[in-house]
């Protein structure tokens, strides 16, 4: 993990920069937002990021598309705001965008708690579970023996499987489970399964403490362990969690490379909670990365988010040949703080769905996201500007252009020079959220030190969030989605992503650029973002990047 010391005065200078109207403020105008009630709870829950309806939400469970509908489960707990038993609850969505809740898909029973896992559609019925020409849809997922890991037994996880006849509606557990017994291991979880198309056959991946194991099935109700990976390999302050594991082909070319997604928690790259990813090749039995990847350890610096708010994503099974997109989400929180945020009724979100791409650069492969292509079709208001002239500070949006509660934001910086551009969120209280390019040093940081409401956590603002370019371009490009109480952001095409959470007392109604030298925004094209059903496509004008 890297970062750079100078981070740490940033708000000291950018105070100054950034104050051009507030220090102007009347007695009077200072009273009126005294008098200004707090945001809380309900004034939090994002416009479009799925949230439950009430009580705890944790990791992406069971994803897969079937007939129109994208299924999202997820780590539920519907008794309290905090983690408990856990349960996978169901949303379902025909964009990724807009999302329904649903009944409580699997419960906890004698056999424990229902931790993390994947689902697959099994349309040739390998599994046996298809009656009346009905396909099968396979949950596998982990039993969390909780009265085995109060005494400390090392075998208290398993794996087990469901099956289900409507479409993810409703579930019928396997009476044989389990299906694949624990070996001796304190941390043996959540099950990433696919079909291997190139190989033919089932292919798991599970996180143990240090290690990914593979295991191969021909029923899903068998399983063989064909290899393990991983120890002494990548980040490991953690224990290893929610893996995903799948091919994918190189942009602009027919090479094919293997692409393993590792969460851990601790040891993100900025602390708490952060998910890394290895590439390699897989030989049907055994997984090879890169070598540049191999011995990595603590300087491992590929991770498919470097912000502190997205962890344990994983990929929709059974996407269209046709569509082709790897698809992806995660949860937009940190165990470091996640059941002490300032929301009561609710806990957590996830991130925007978003598509993952394999490049390559020089002799490296990096995967890259970005938000779904769906999402361009809410886009309302738009606010366009070129050539913004940054001197000292620059105010280029606030509340009168559109509403920066559910706002899209693309900009261009051209000719960057060795020095620190600056952009920032701020609202009628003064509070602010400060995001900084080094172009000198190659480093984003984020500092949400005065972004509102921290003090629940020790652990939330303490420190700036730093993340690497990854990109050698003399141009900067960004994407930034901002939904209330969170913002990701998607540099360069989405090389270097960070995403953040924050909880300001007012709502953000300006979004301004600064530097200590003058500097050029060669464009920005902003969008306000409306949560109606769309009642037609973005036009192609619209659908350019810039």
């Amino acid at each position: 993990m890297k970062k750079n010391i100078l981070v740490l005065f940033f708000p000291l200078f950018l105070g100054l920069l950034f104050a051009c109207k507030n220090d102007k403020k009347t007695d009077e105008s200072e009273k009126d937002m005294a008098a200004l009630e707090p945001q809380k709870d309900e004034d939090f829950r994002p416009n479009f990021h799925f949230t439950p309806k009430k009580n705890w939400m944790n990791d992406p469970n069971g994803m897969f598309y079937l007939n129109g509908t994208y299924h999202l489960y997820f780590q539920y707990y519907p008794e309290d705001n905090v983690w408990g038993p856990m349960h996978w609850g169901h949303a379902t969505s025909k964009d990724m965008i807009t999302w329904e809740e649903q009944d409580i898909a699997l419960y906890p029973d004698d056999n424990g708690y229902i931790f993390s896992g994947s689902a697959v559609v099994d349309r040739n019925n390998t599994s046996g579970f298809g009656k009346d020409g009905k396909v099968p849809v396979v949950a596998i997922y982990t039993y969390h023996d909780p009265v085995g890991a109060e005494n400390k037994e090392n075998d208290h996880q398993s794996q087990a499987i469901a099956y289900s006849l409507d479409e993810g509606k409703t579930w019928t557990k396997y009476e044989g489970n389990p299906v694949l017994p624990n070996p001796g291991m304190t941390d043996f979880r959540d099950p990433k399964v696919t079909w291997d198309d190139i190989h033919k056959q089932w292919l798991m991946a599970l996180a143990t403490t240090k290690k990914t194991l593979f295991y191969t099935s021909q029923n899903l109700k068998e399983w063989k362990k064909l290899s393990e990976f991983g120890e002494g390999t990548g980040a490991h302050d953690g224990v290893w969690e929610c893996p995903d594991f799948f091919p994918m082909q190189v942009e602009g070319g027919e090479e094919t490379k293997w692409v393993l997604i590792q969460s851990l928690n601790p040891g993100g790259y900025n602390g708490g909670s952060g998910t890394q990813y290895f590439v390699g090749d897989f030989d049907g039995k055994k997984f090879t990365p890169e070598t540049y990847m191999e011995k990595l350890g603590e300087k491992h610096e590929y991770w498919i988010d470097f912000g502190r708010d997205n962890y344990a994503g994983v990929t929709w099974a059974n996407i269209p040949q046709d569509d082709g997109r790897k698809l992806f989400i995660g949860w937009m929180s940190n165990w470091l703080y996640a059941q002490e945020v300032p929301t009561q009724t609710w806990r957590s979100a996830m991130t925007v769905a978003r598509e993952l791409k394999l490049v390559k650069e020089g002799d490296r492969y990096l995967v890259t996201s970005e938000p779904v292509e769906e999402l361009k079709k809410y886009r309302d208001e738009d606010h366009y500007m070129e050539e913004i002239n940054v001197s000292g500070n620059s105010i280029a949006l606030d509340s009168e252009d559109l509403d920066l509660a559910r706002a899209e934001i693309r900009f261009t910086i051209d000719d960057l020079q060795e020095m620190t551009y600056n952009f920032r969120l701020s609202n009628v209280v003064g509070e602010e959220f400060i995001v900084s390019y080094d172009h000198a040093q190659k480093q984003f940081s984020v500092n949400r030190s005065l972004s509102g409401q921290t003090d629940f956590s020790q652990d939330f603002a303490a420190e700036n969030s730093t993340a690497p370019r990854i990109s050698d371009s003399d141009s900067l490009t960004a994407v930034l989605i901002l939904d209330k109480t969170s913002i990701e952001m998607f540099f360069d095409d989405g090389k270097t992503v960070m995403t953040e959470i924050f909880f300001p007392n007012q709502p953000w109604n300006e979004f301004s650029f600064a530097s200590l030298e003058d500097f050029r925004v060669s464009e920005l094209k902003a969008y306000e973002l409306k949560f109606e059903r769309p009642t037609k496509a973005a036009s192609a004008e619209e659908d350019q990047d810039l």
